[in-house]
């Protein structure tokens, strides 16, 4: 199904080339004068340096082919009108966005094409440590990545989400060289006992005295000795890195279910470790790796670089390899085992260099095919209320598991003072959390993902405004309104979605008088417009902002029109299907931001 810009904007290229004008001209954006058109073109304003004519004249010639311009036998615009200095402004017909909009509740994907040619797509998000518990700072690539791979199914392609651990190295070798001392190695362990193990061995391994000496070299020196040993094979060692992976990884997973966050692939830095000699091999035989003060390196500054940047270290001094050592790894073991069509990394924006770096090599050793995507998407910070990166009162990192827990307390208790009795315990507990994970996940991804962000659990939790609650609160109302219909009507009604399911295109949608509802059926209509620009820029919060307008907009209506008591079946009926259509998109994009809603709130 076209979608309605498309339809649009090739109305007025065809404008343009019936008038002698360059079509190119012809490209169309949503006006950002709502009160003034619904859409406009500013081509005539380009093409007066091209054709050297005052912009008027040509705006003028273009509008007189657009006002009576056709779609399927429908008139197109209601009004085609060129405006000083040579703006073409535009607003649909009635009989155009009513076609449309039937179109779209008489399709399960509203209209939505999906590729024709589904690409391959790896996802890699999460990058959580074993050993360590997730906190704040683990919120925004779980959050953000979990969109983007299902932004990338909802278009239609093969997405293989990634979690990528941190599971090699010291960390590993620290933990087995305490259990040692504690006398603990190979007997059995909790979450709770790794998580505390872990920070003292680290510590303990770097601790230093007066005259800045180790106080526990030799402990130190023990926990590099297990490292090398758990990396080349050892029985004892490897057999205790498999009971740390199993406690860790069963503890990771409950978390990132709080958060409706799943991934396809468990993998880690350990499963890259088989590649890396083989890929060293490679890069030195090809000529791109050198030594550099006993390091091997290679050189990735391209001549369009504004300015030169460091190479990227493939192996150390000391013939450690390093994180981009790994990431290399895993590329080459992914590529034999998926095929990807592209990659895309989610993880702090401060990582930026290690990307381009490891980027450039793949590229240059020909690890990926020259056409396959490379991606990053690097986050901003989550900050508190003073500008800083987000702490606990005491000044510590927050975990996750608490953050999740505070946030739904909050809405508990807005639930509470809203509902009163009127509400179980144990549903709104139920909501609490449904509602708690909208208000969490919305807003961070309200927020561009490049830009840092304050955390504010009053005004996220808030039934009103900008927020997730806000959101699911229209979905909700818009189930009550369909509920207290059904039960007028004698129809069946076990929920929301089913109802909507079974009765989508039983009414056919009319142009709306009133310009709260005339503003919805406009807003409706851009679903697929806004969802592929979505995905097109990777950017999540564009589904958020869309949302936040039909939200918006959808509540005037309601304030505006007597839904219910409408005595013009037709149009009663019409409203009805407006309303299916409204929640059916609402529903559709949370379900890609990565959260759902309740029935009652």
């Amino acid at each position: 199904m076209n979608t309605i810009q498309n339809i649009i904007s090739d109305a007025v290229k065809t404008g343009f080339a019936l008038a002698g004008y360059d079509r190119e001209l012809g490209r169309v954006s949503i006006s950002n004068r709502p009160d003034l058109c619904e859409y406009q073109s500013n081509g005539a304003m380009a093409g007066a340096k091209k054709y050297h004519q005052k912009p008027m004249d040509i705006a003028n010639a273009v509008v007189s082919h657009l006002v009576d311009m056709k779609y399927e036998d429908v008139q197109i615009f209601s009004r085609a009108e060129a405006v000083m200095p040579g703006f073409i402004n535009l607003n649909l017909s009635g009989e155009l966005l009513g076609m449309y909009l039937n179109d779209m509740n008489h399709d399960p994907e509203m209209g939505l094409e999906q590729n024709k040619t589904p690409k391959t797509i790896i996802v890699d998000y999460g990058g959580a440590n074993v050993a360590k518990p997730l906190h704040v700072g683990h919120l925004r690539s779980a959050v953000i990545g979990e969109a983007i791979k299902r932004m990338a199914a909802k278009m239609g392609n093969k997405v293989i989400g990634d979690v990528h651990l941190g599971d090699w190295g010291l960390q590993m070798g620290l933990i087995i060289a305490e259990l040692e001392d504690r006398g603990k190695l190979g007997q059995d362990f909790t979450i709770s006992e790794l998580e505390e193990i872990y920070p003292y061995a680290s510590q303990k391994a770097k601790e230093k005295d007066d005259n800045g000496n180790l106080v526990n070299a030799a402990f130190a020196e023990r926990a590099h000795e297990a490292t090398r040993k758990l990396q080349q094979g050892d029985p004892v060692y490897h057999k205790v890195w498999e009971q740390i992976m199993r406690v860790s990884v069963a503890d990771l997973k409950k978390n990132y279910d709080n958060l409706d966050v799943h991934f396809d692939l468990w993998k880690g830095e350990s499963d890259a470790e088989p590649y890396i000699p083989g890929l060293i091999r490679e890069l030195e035989d090809k000529g791109l790796a050198y030594e550099s003060q006993g390091a091997l390196v290679v050189d990735i500054t391209e001549p369009s670089d504004p300015k030169e940047l460091p190479p990227c270290m493939i192996r150390k001094s000391d013939g450690a390899s390093l994180y981009a050592t790994s990431d290399l790894g895993t590329i080459i073991e992914r590529e034999k085992l998926y095929h990807p069509d592209a990659y895309i990394y989610v993880a702090d924006s401060r990582q930026s260099l290690h990307y381009t770096q490891f980027f450039r090599v793949a590229r240059k050793a020909g690890f990926v095919k020259p056409e396959t995507g490379l991606t990053f998407i690097g986050f901003g910070t989550m900050n508190g209320k003073d500008g800083k990166p987000f702490k606990t009162r005491e000044g510590g990192v927050l975990r996750l598991e608490t953050l999740i827990r505070e946030t739904n307390d909050k809405v508990l208790e807005r639930i509470r003072e809203s509902r009163g009795e009127d509400m179980s315990g144990a549903e709104a507990e139920a909501n609490a959390k449904i509602i708690g994970l909208a208000a969490l996940k919305y807003g961070d991804l309200s927020n561009q993902a490049t830009k840092d962000y304050v955390f504010d659990l009053d005004k996220f939790t808030s039934f009103e405004g900008n927020t997730g609650p806000y959101i699911l609160y229209t979905i909700v109302r818009i189930g009550s309104i369909l509920r207290k219909y059904a039960e007028a009507a004698g129809l069946s009604y076990a929920d929301t979605e089913s109802f909507v399911r079974e009765h989508a295109g039983d009414f056919r949608i009319l142009p709306i008088e009133d310009k709260s509802g005339r503003d919805l059926e406009t807003l409706l209509a851009r679903y697929q417009d806004e969802l592929c620009n979505a995905w097109t820029e990777l950017a999540p919060h564009k589904i958020c902002t869309y949302i936040y307008e039909i939200s918006n907009s959808f509540n005037s209506f309601y304030h505006n029109v007597k839904i219910l008591a409408e005595e013009d079946t037709a149009k009663k009926q019409s409203y009805l299907a407006v309303l299916m259509l409204t929640w059916r998109i609402l529903t559709s994009c949370i379900h890609v931001l990565g959260f759902n809603a309740p029935e009652r709130m």
